[in-house]
């Protein structure tokens, strides 16, 4: 994905990063935190996970060992698929409760998709086209698996965090409640270990202090405890019952394959244009102008003549228009020598002095030179016009599978990346070929802007 990096203040996406405004806690994160929200939700999320899972548990079991089991018969396709559709549905289940106790923002799997060869069978033919669909989907096999891995974790969390956050609030509780359990004789107090001759209790002040002192260091460790188990169930959930990495590359491709489009149907509008209101007026002003000049050539040759000088200027202006036309669609010093010679031909038509400098053995493929070429045409383009800089420069090279480019100006800065700006819509085409852009252009400059570009050998 495209990386935008604009320019940003201290504090970015932290209203009190600044330190204005915000007022420091008191009370250390450690006595805190057992009272936080997030440590009872997520004590919560653990304690509801123990019934949840004996029952996913228990029915998929139960449904996929009988689905199997008849698999001799007919009955057992579709007592498969219900119980495949049964952990899709507790998975959708999990997804929620995952997102409303541990916070993890994780998208829904790719649904069922039911290819029908024949409709015309009606219901029953769509029953078993969609059971068909049910146990070849991969997604719906995760999420069975999602429910026999999670039953034994969930039982083991559970006891973790019910033994730990029971024993912290029994222990740092106890001055309150100790004298409960009376002595014969006695205040009161639990007995640890003894017979009735050698008995053990827990009843003087400092043993009851230290009991609850205990308790406190139970009790503050609790919060870390329960967040280390819950991390294993956000890995268990984001990775079982989330979107496959297939289907989520299927998605960011059709995307980019849209941007591509988009940007290809842009392009050939901006040609249509160009040569409607440049090289084709021109033309068709110039062969009026012929038409007219071979009317006079009898009658006033000397105007004619004029008029075909006049022409004669036109033709250059529109050759001229043809071949910067030709070179925004591919310049042909690309093809022939290269990048080199193209960025310091691009360079050479900057209204500030550039400095060129590419270090590179190979050439990328022409599709990747070819982006490369325009990016950084596009970026010294922006700085003729906006940065108000006195010198540039454009530095080329590859990291390993990676080509890096980097256009630098000591102009005024503020360059920005977001919104409909021509810096946003450059970061979308690269974003369609896996590149990334870097703007880095603090107010009062310099202006710094990094492209990579996935690196793709040319066979020619």
């Amino acid at each position: 994905m495209a990386t935008q990096y604009g320019n940003y203040g201290p504090g970015y996406g932290h209203p009190g990063a600044s330190g204005v405004g915000e007022r420091p806690h008191r009370v250390p994160t450690a006595l805190r935190e057992p009272f936080s929200g997030r440590h009872w939700r997520e004590l919560l999320y653990v304690l509801l996970g123990f019934p949840v899972s004996v029952v996913l548990f228990v029915l998929t079991v139960t449904m996929l060992s009988t689905g199997v089991g008849l698999t001799l018969t007919f009955l057992g396709i579709p007592v498969l698929a219900a119980g495949l559709a049964m952990c899709r549905g507790f998975g959708a289940l999990e997804r929620a409760r995952a997102r409303a106790l541990l916070g993890l923002e994780i998208a829904d799997p790719e649904p069922v998709r039911v290819q029908s060869r024949n409709r015309s069978r009606g219901g029953r033919g769509g029953a078993m086209a969609w059971m068909g669909a049910v146990l070849r989907s991969g997604t719906s096999w995760r999420h069975a698996l999602f429910a026999l891995v999670q039953f034994p974790w969930a039982v083991f969390s559970f006891s973790v965090t019910l033994t730990v956050w029971l024993l912290g609030w029994t222990m740092l509780t106890y001055p309150l409640w100790f004298w409960v359990f009376p002595l014969y004789g006695g205040q009161g107090g639990v007995q640890l270990y003894g017979d009735a001759q050698h008995q053990v209790y827990l009843d003087n002040p400092f043993e009851i202090t230290v009991t609850a002192l205990v308790g406190l260091l139970v009790t503050m460790a609790t919060p870390w405890i329960v967040r280390a188990l819950t991390t294993v169930d956000r890995l268990l959930v984001h990775g079982l019952l989330g979107p496959s990495r297939l289907a989520s590359r299927v998605v960011e491709l059709e995307s980019d394959r849209g941007v591509v489009v988009d940007t290809a149907a842009a392009d050939l509008r901006r040609i249509e244009r160009d040569l409607h209101d440049g090289a084709q007026a021109r033309l068709v002003a110039l062969a009026m102008d012929l038409g007219l000049a071979k009317e006079k050539l009898r009658e006033d040759p000397r105007a004619a003549a004029e008029m075909v000088d006049s022409a004669h200027g036109e033709v250059k202006t529109a050759l001229q228009e043809l071949r910067d036309l030709a070179r925004g669609i591919h310049p042909a010093v690309l093809t022939d020598r290269g990048l080199d010679a193209a960025l310091s031909s691009v360079a050479s038509r900057c209204t500030v002095p550039v400095r060129v400098e590419v270090d590179l053995v190979d050439r990328p493929t022409p599709a990747i030179e070819g982006i490369a070429y325009f990016t950084v045409s596009e970026l010294l383009q922006n700085v003729s016009k906006h940065s108000r800089a006195r010198s540039a420069s454009v530095d080329v090279w590859r990291v390993e599978d990676r080509l890096m480019l980097q256009v630098t100006d000591d102009g005024v800065g503020g360059a920005d990346a977001s919104g409909g700006s021509g810096l946003a819509g450059l970061a979308g085409r690269l974003d369609a070929v896996d590149g990334i852009l870097v703007v880095d252009s603090p107010a009062g400059g310099p202006t710094t802007v990094t492209a990579e570009l996935p690196w793709r050998e040319s066979r020619g």
